[in-house]
This record gives C-alpha cells, structure tokens and sequence, in this order.
C-alpha cells in the first residue's frame, strides 16, 4: 500500500511540476532577456531594493551562515526529482502531497487536497524527519514554481511547529549566494513527531466559504489564463469565483525571483481594493500557491486571512462559478 501511494505522490508531482515549469517559463521569458542585457542596472537596482521582511522568511545570506547548525534542517520543496538536477547540500527532498490528503479520491473531491488527519500527519513528518525541535528552512522555485515551500510551511505552521522559515528567491538564490549545491536530497533521517491538533485560524473548507461567502474579500492567485476560464488542470470548470479579485502569486516577486517589499505588497494589495481591515480568503488550483499568499499576507499585517486549500479544484465542482 506504501509503495502505491509513493508512486502516486511521485506521479502527481511530476504533473504539478511540469505545469508549473511550462506556465511560468513562458510568462517570465521577456524578463529573464532583460535582467541579462542589462546586468549593471539590474546589480545596481537589486542594491538599492528593500528586501522582505517576516517572521516566516529568510535570505539566502542567513542559510548560508546557518545550514551546517546541529538544529537546522534544510528541505527542497521541489522534490527528489528536481534534488536530482541539483539542491543544497544536507537538504532533504519532500512534496507537497506528501502532507496532503491526496490518496482518497480524485481532485474536486470534498476535502481532496487537504492537511492530512493529525495521525498521518505525524507519521509523515516521522519518517522525513521535519520535527518542531528543528529550524525547518524550506526553498522552492519561488515564481517559477507553484509555491510549495508555503504551502508546506504553512501546514507545519497549523500543526504548531514554532521555528520555520522559507529562502526569499527560492534555490536560484541560495545557489546565487554560494551555497554548496549537490546531486540528489539526503537521506531521511526520522523522528519521533506526535501533531495532536490543526489550528484553523488561517484555514477554510468549501462548507464555511459558502455559507458566510458575502462577509470575504476573495482573492485568485492564479495565473491570467486560468483566471479567463482555460481549463489546464482537469478542473471541472473553467472560470473564477463570483466577485472575486485577481492577484496573482507571481505578482509578490521581482525579476529575480526575490519576494517584492512589505510596503510594495501592501500597496499593490490597496490598489486592488484589499486593505488589512478585510477578512481575506485566497484560493488558487489547489490551495499551494494561495497558501504561500496567505502567509505573505499574514507577515504584511492582513490578520484575517484564510487559505482555501479546497481552492478551485472543489469549488467549481459543486459551486457557482463565473
């Protein structure tokens, strides 16, 4: 049974990350071309930029003064896959749908997609080691990727892990920064972990959406093509949910993949209508990208937020769209 819910986990995140690479690889080209000619002013601009800041975030500089510490412990959200090409040194691999209830049903299903039951949950965590006595450093692709990082990050957050962090531009900031890349994750080294409850404070189902779904500010993190109604995913639907406003996830970033300023998002967040005072609800495909929001969001002082990690999967399978 094990080894049937590896493959498919292996399976999925090949489906995930493939989608990710061809969908933002394609949005980021134009400025993947300028950051290249004109590398003086892009040095010179990077310089003078005011990095994020939040309790949930480090920069590169900060992993590599601490990555050999007894009590830290580096992990590649991209998965083993993507360790294979390359990932730091001592980082172990995991995906998001490890941690995930993914296994029972398809996508669209109620609760598909999900922070597993709490007895799962610690048999998870177990057996890769992620324990709450550890400084957990997550990375990804930052925009080029689909925000795993967060989403990991912010289930550990809801299970009650009080030391984790994720790298400000991802893993082409720590390779940037000069951080000892290898060939393929770690190994695993396991834990005892016992989760015995889930804080919701930043959580919400399809049920409670519904049901109180005038009192939100709906926020889509989706890409514009998704947004528009294509079906890319095997949603049920194409469309968005009604009155929702669109910002999309790679809009938190600069060209090179570092997250913009707090004040920078706070006014792109005001311009669209969305102001800390709101109770926000973010959602994407399947809750990934939208949680990484939701904690961006959290560390620029918008309290009520909410990821919907049944996100648009669930929704439009038996809900309204427009």
């Amino acid at each position: 049974m094990m080894k049937k819910i590896l493959a498919f986990l292996l399976t999925a995140a090949l489906v995930f990350s493939l989608a990710a690479c061809g969908t933002n690889n394609t949005g980021n080209t134009g400025n993947t071309s300028n950051s290249a000619g004109n590398t003086s002013d892009s040095q010179e601009e990077n310089s003078e930029r005011v990095p994020f800041s939040g309790e949930y975030v480090v920069d590169a500089a900060y992993v590599k003064e601490h990555m050999g510490d007894e009590g830290v412990l580096l992990v590649d959200a991209r998965g083993e896959d993507a360790a294979k090409g390359g990932t730091i040194e001592g980082a172990i691999a995991v995906i998001w749908q490890m941690f995930a209830d993914v296994s029972s049903g398809v996508s669209g299903d109620p609760m598909w997609g999900t922070i597993l039951p709490v007895d799962q949950l610690s048999e998870q965590l177990s057996a890769t080691g992620i324990s709450p006595d550890k400084e957990v450093i997550l990375f990804a692709a930052a925009q080029n990727g689909w925000g795993d990082d967060g989403r990991i990050l912010w289930e550990l957050v809801a299970a009650g892990f009080p030391n984790v962090k994720m790298v400000d531009g991802g893993y082409d900031a720590l390779v940037a920064a000069g951080c000892p890349t290898v060939k393929g994750a770690a190994a695993y080294t396991p834990a005892e972990v016992t989760i015995t409850a889930i804080d919701e404070t930043h959580v919400i189902n399809t049920d409670d959406l519904a049901a109180n779904y005038d009192s939100y500010t709906i926020v889509d993190v989706r890409a514009d093509e998704e947004w528009e109604g294509q079906v890319l995913y095997g949603e049920a639907a194409g469309g968005h949910l009604p009155g929702a406003i669109h910002v999309r996830y790679t809009d938190l970033f600069n060209d090179d993949c570092t997250l913009k300023s707090n004040d920078e998002i706070i006014a792109m967040f005001a311009d669209a209508g969305i102001t800390p005072d709101q109770t926000v609800v973010t959602y994407c495909t399947a809750g990934i990208r939208s949680a990484y929001m939701q904690l961006i969001l959290e560390m620029c002082g918008f309290e009520n937020t909410l990821n919907y990690d049944e996100s648009y999967y669930r929704w439009c399978a038996c809900q309204e769209v427009e």
